[in-house]
């Protein structure tokens, strides 16, 4: 009887290999973790360690290491000495998380951090246990966070941290919940929290001086829990009023872990605030133990005041700048002595969100103002639970604006200060980790600075007859008519059809009705926004065959009525990736367009990740019913630091690219690069590029290729 083929499931071949002894795995880390290691700290006790281990645990630890030391040898390290015994806990999928939630936190806030959270695994098991029906965060962070975005209030982001608190700014939930025997439950326990840390900032929890409370107890950290439980249940009575559905079902979650004491009775009254809870926290501070509930979140003050406070100088220069903006555009400027420019405000209806509403009001009549302003009003009120008086007086719009606007200083990225309106977080994808590192690249938009026409004088002069070729060639696109058949209207009879349905008669059949032709003129229904590489490979000849691309690209364009927007991109390491806008979607193709065109310059390297997403996302908010979005490159995606060069690069721009494609965007690339076939099928597929081998024909094969992509 022959023998069964060996398997191919390399995990099954690892189980069954022979396990590495201590000399070939000590050498292994020895080679990984060099840059770490000395006389006193050598590989040895982590090999021991490793030695007794199945092969199949073993490959799994040195494979992660290998990974993790990309990123740091330190944190490396630290993972390998921890991972015998995490492994006891975790199985691999979970391990997986383990790893990926430690680097995230060392990407978030360095090497202590990630090293406590490697060490913290025993925390992590708790939360991992009953894998089989567990919920990841990210199997539920977009769902989450299309539920937020329809709850009143400031909009908030959602990522990922070991506990589940918020800043204000992101609510943070945690990496995996198995709280219940089933995931349907398990989501809910997730829904409850993020809903929860929503109601901390739309209720108040933060508009009171809690330090100072806290300072007159024993203990402040006993205080802070208490005062975070009835926090809680105050809450859980303002979710009952807006949100009853939902209330229902924190209450099955939390069934027999509800206190019944009646001095909490106050808190559940609608009017009830957070200053409620401070007062019930000096009587019960001594006697009250709050009971266990599977939602319950943290109060994390002082990073949420933080936040907050630079929020609230930001957002007061912003306002005050936006209702001098509206005060020009309703020419109110008052004389001496009058009222005409004063600004007030108003009780008005409630709101989506049961708070009491207010109507912005100018010289006594009310102003509608613009969703921005509207959107700053909001926020402020949540901070202060009103608009004080010295916001209503305008400020100097440029002074305003620049207080309010930091964006060309990256020093405050990372440290939670920069403003919402300035800079941009976007994930980046791992492909070692297999995983995103979060927020982990901050992108800016910044203007191209508009110089003189003379060069799009020069380009129109030089390619005179072939930009009015391309002109008629997009009018006859834009009045083609599609000619439909077998239609039950029509001015003409379709043959083919009459001969079919005659065929079917003498068959016996009934004689179809639809046997005319009609023409139909397409509606042309698209959005394209163009992505042009400013890198500073693109100097010299390049750079001039992309300005004299855009250029007749816009003229033909502005016969065929196409919506349309032209960005550059580039950036240098991932602390300043950048957005250079030449033409948005709304911006007529003027003289400041031509301008800006003129002045496109090679600037830094090629970080196409980021800018993709920045751009798809910008894409999304157009209503179309085909979306393009059409990259103008040299060559592949670069850049200074972070590993960006070769693989990582690639990956990620590849996984930014099937983002935007699941979006429903349809991404393509125009390249001059002679390499392009060594990785471009792999970035777009296929047929979704092309080579441009001439820089000199640059110019109208773009024209050529928009009207192939478009008919």
């Amino acid at each position: 009887m022959s023998s069964p083929p060996p398997s191919s499931d390399p995990r099954l071949a690892a189980l069954a290999a022979e396990p590495f002894a201590t000399a070939e795995l000590e050498l292994r880390l020895d080679e990984v973790l060099d840059a770490v290691l000395s006389t006193r700290r050598t590989a040895t006790r982590l090999a021991e360690a490793l030695a007794v281990l199945p092969r199949g645990e073993q490959d799994f630890i040195l494979h992660w290491t290998e990974v993790v030391a990309r990123t740091n040898p330190e944190m490396a390290y630290q993972f390998a000495a921890a991972a015998p015994a995490a492994l006891q806990r975790l199985d691999h999928a979970a391990a997986e998380a383990w790893i990926v939630q430690a680097m995230d936190a060392y990407d978030r806030e360095g090497l202590y951090r990630g090293s406590a959270e490697l060490k913290n695994f025993d925390q992590f098991a708790e939360l991992a246990s009953g894998s089989s029906n567990a919920q990841s965060f990210d199997d539920v962070a977009q769902v989450l966070q299309l539920f937020l975005c329809g709850l009143s209030g400031r909009r908030m982001r959602i990522e990922n941290a070991p506990r589940p608190y918020t800043d204000t700014d992101t609510i943070y939930l945690p990496p995996r919940i198995a709280t219940f025997s089933g995931r349907e439950e398990n989501f809910q326990v997730y829904k409850a929290m993020a809903t929860m840390l929503w109601a901390q900032t739309r209720y108040g929890t933060f508009n009171t001086d809690l330090d100072a409370t806290l300072s007159g107890f024993s203990s402040p950290q006993r205080a802070l829990e208490l005062v975070n439980y009835l926090e809680t249940v105050r809450l859980e009575a303002r979710i009952g009023l807006v949100l009853p559905g939902l209330a229902r079902d924190m209450e099955l979650l939390r069934a027999g872990h509800s206190s019944c004491d009646p001095r909490l009775a106050r808190l559940r009254q609608p009017d009830a605030g957070p200053e409620d809870s401070l007062v019930l926290l000096r009587e019960l501070y001594e006697t009250f133990t709050p009971p266990r509930c599977c939602y319950i979140v943290e109060l994390h003050w002082d990073q949420a005041m933080a936040i907050r406070n630079a929020r609230i100088r930001r957002e007061k220069a912003q306002f005050r700048a936006g209702l001098s903006r509206l005060l020009a555009e309703h020419d109110a400027g008052a004389e001496d002595g009058d009222d005409a420019g004063r600004f007030s405000v108003t009780p008005s209806e409630p709101d989506s969100g049961d708070q009491p509403g207010v109507a912005l009001m100018l010289a006594g009549k009310p102003v509608a103002p613009p969703a921005n302003l509207q959107q700053l009003m909001d926020s402020i009120r949540q901070d202060l639970g009103e608009l004080p008086d010295d916001y209503l007086v305008p400020g100097d719009d440029r002074a305003c604006g620049e207080a309010g606007r930091s964006e060309n200083d990256p020093a405050d990225v990372w440290n939670g200060l920069y403003p919402q309106g300035g800079a941009f977080f976007y994930n980046e994808w791992d492909c070692r980790r297999r995983h995103y590192r979060k927020n982990w690249c901050v992108l800016r938009e910044v203007d191209v600075h508009p110089v003189g026409t003379e060069f799009v004088d020069a380009t129109l002069a030089k390619y005179g007859p072939q930009v009015a070729q391309l002109k008629r060639t997009f009018e006859m696109l834009r009045g083609e008519d599609r000619l439909l058949k077998r239609q039950p209207e029509g001015n003409d009879i379709d043959f083919d059809a009459v001969i079919s349905a005659y065929a079917d008669m003498k068959s016996g059949m009934e004689l179809a009705d639809r046997l005319l032709t009609r023409r139909h003129k397409a509606e042309r229904d698209l959005a394209v926004m163009f992505m042009v590489d400013m890198s500073g490979s693109t100097k010299g000849w390049i750079n001039d065959a992309e300005r004299e691309a855009l250029v007749m690209l816009c003229e033909a364009l502005q016969v065929l009525g196409d919506r349309y927007a032209i960005y550059g991109f580039s950036g240098i390491t991932r602390k300043r990736c950048e957005i250079f806008r030449i033409k948005r979607f709304e911006d007529p193709y003027d003289v400041r367009v031509r301008g800006r065109i003129a002045g496109i310059r090679p600037q830094d390297y090629t970080r196409m990740g980021a800018a993709i997403r920045h751009l798809a996302s910008v894409l999304n908010q157009v209503e179309a019913r085909t979306k393009l979005l059409i990259t103008l490159s040299d060559g592949k995606p670069d850049d200074y630091s972070d590993n960006y060069r070769g693989e990582y690069g690639i990956e990620d721009t590849r996984q930014a690219l099937i983002e935007a494609h699941c979006s429903g965007i349809k991404p393509f690339c125009i390249t001059i690069d002679r390499e392009a076939r060594d990785y471009l099928p792999h970035l777009y597929g296929p047929v979704n590029w092309t080579l441009v081998s001439e820089v000199a024909r640059l110019p109208l094969k773009l024209a050529d290729i928009y009207r192939r992509l478009t008919s």
